[in-house]
């Protein structure tokens, strides 16, 4: 390993019918499946989608930082 860290940002959306958490936790769950090495996220964005008057799902852009391989 080298004596510094060198990251990389994505941006990602996370959707949920139960909260902005589970939309965040989505998120990443997902982007665990094919990203190794997450070590932050930022909320950059709320929004939601409306039904009739009432949330129909919430959405959360984030941004996620990891940490390339071998730094």
């Amino acid at each position: 390993m080298s004596d510094h860290r060198t990251y990389k940002k994505i941006e990602l959306v996370g959707s949920s019918k139960l909260s902005i958490e589970d939309a965040i936790g989505n998120a990443l769950a997902e982007c665990a499946k094919s990203v190794r090495h997450m070590d932050w996220f930022e909320v950059v964005e709320t929004r939601g989608h409306i039904v009739d008057g009432k949330v129909g799902h919430y959405q959360v852009a984030l941004k996620v930082g990891f940490r390339l391989a071998d730094s």
